[in-house]
């Protein structure tokens, strides 16, 4: 029996992994969590996992979620908030897989706090990798610990690089369905509005990440993440817009050979595939995980327009840097994704954004989380600062 502790346990791939160990009681329980701000999500999972530690947002919720517990005669599980406390769920002894899937940079110490107490990590936290990926990975080779990826495309690529040796890699293909506006001409691009930007054609997904797969950002995201998890350079790392969704990614090998990972677009698969690592679990008809083959009618693939979408451009040239240029792409963008959603700047503002705080922003390699965290602050308020004047809009 695996004990898990899941950070961002109330979010999509936190419910996912818990509904893996609703499927599989035998083999997987969660004895930590880490809840956010969802005071009623993270009561009701208290209720029904019993964990031995929860974390919660602030130490407000912490004491409102005491009470709860206490009204409810639950008295067994103790509560923690703030970083310390993720970090507290993350690092628990008793603890052997750790799921890292907090958005953003919030989740970045605790993640790192976990592969420094040797803790099998499944990541889908692509930005911990993104922005402190050279700590991260020199850790994880420092105390020998295994980064299983859970996003679909690092998943797929891991289950493909099982069929040879890394030094026999030519390349690693990550698939993107193109976003809703992969036909729409560069003209009209000016004029996307946030509503059109959120209708993504395949994933149901939270707004930045939708966002993000609409200017391919996230994409470029997951070329440096790739780069990380598979220490391969940024020009052995492609890009190939695939509209089905269906082939998840691929490992093209130097005797000509291309492995495919195929599966349903269902995130239960790349959990499960991390959580029994280096076995395979056999998931039932019933499971809605298997693949029905007679659907492939047809696969298509074409290389992404970097002219329409900058932004894939402006993470390739974050990737090739590194450091603290990596820690602006994330931090950038993310300030810019708000702004557009506000209405303060337009679809292509955002590249723009991008664009101008790497410009101003250094070389540097931080040697440790706290300087990363301090770039990635910088980096946002230079965003703020590119938006004000040169969209002469107001953030709120």
């Amino acid at each position: 029996m695996k004990k898990l502790a899941i950070l961002g346990s109330t979010g999509s791939i936190g419910t996912s992994t818990l509904s893996i160990c609703e499927s599989f009681p035998d083999r997987y329980r969660p004895i930590a969590l880490a809840a956010g701000q969802n005071l009623d999500a993270a009561f009701e999972q208290c209720t029904k996992w019993r964990p031995q530690v929860i974390s919660i947002a602030t130490e407000e919720l912490a004491a409102k979620l005491r009470q709860r517990l206490k009204e409810a005669g639950i008295s067994s599980i103790e509560v923690v908030y703030g970083t310390a406390g993720t970090v507290r769920v993350a690092t628990l002894p008793e603890v052997d897989f750790v799921v890292s899937a907090i958005v953003g940079v919030a989740g970045l110490e605790a993640t790192y706090a976990a592969v420094k107490a040797g803790k099998t990590i499944g990541l889908a936290n692509k930005e911990c990798l993104v922005a402190a990926g050279e700590l991260i990975m020199a850790a994880a080779k420092e105390h020998n610990v295994a980064l299983l990826p859970i996003d679909s495309e690092h998943n797929a690529v891991h289950q493909c690089m099982r069929g040879g040796e890394t030094r026999e890699v030519r390349r690693i293909w990550l698939t993107a369905s193109g976003g809703p506006f992969r036909n729409t001409p560069a003209p009209a691009f000016e004029h996307i509005t946030p509503a059109q930007a959120l209708k993504h054609p395949t994933w149901v997904m939270g707004q930045r990440i939708t966002i993000d797969s609409a200017t391919l950002m996230n994409k470029g995201f997951e070329v440096i993440e790739a780069c990380r998890l598979f220490s391969l350079p940024p020009a052995q790392v492609r890009v190939s817009v695939h509209p089905q969704s269906t082939v998840h990614s691929m490992v093209e090998f130097i005797d000509g050979s291309i492995l495919a990972q195929i599966s349903v677009t269902d995130m239960r698969l790349p959990i499960l595939y991390a959580l029994a690592y280096p076995e395979r679990v056999d998931a039932t008809p019933a499971s809605g995980l298997q693949f029905d083959l007679t659907t492939l009618s047809q696969l298509d693939f074409s290389a992404p327009d970097l002219e329409r979408f900058p932004c894939l451009r402006l993470a390739y040239e974050a990737a090739a840097t590194g450091g603290e240029a990596c820690i602006a792409l994330n931090a950038a963008d993310e300030i810019a994704v708000a702004a557009f959603l506000e209405g303060h700047i337009s679809f292509l503002g955002i590249p723009r954004t991008i664009e101008k705080v790497l410009q101003q922003t250094s070389g540097r390699h931080p040697s440790s989380i706290r300087e990363v965290l301090e770039a990635d602050l910088a980096a946002r308020a230079c965003a703020r600062d590119v938006i004000s004047q040169q969209f002469s809009g107001v953030l709120r």
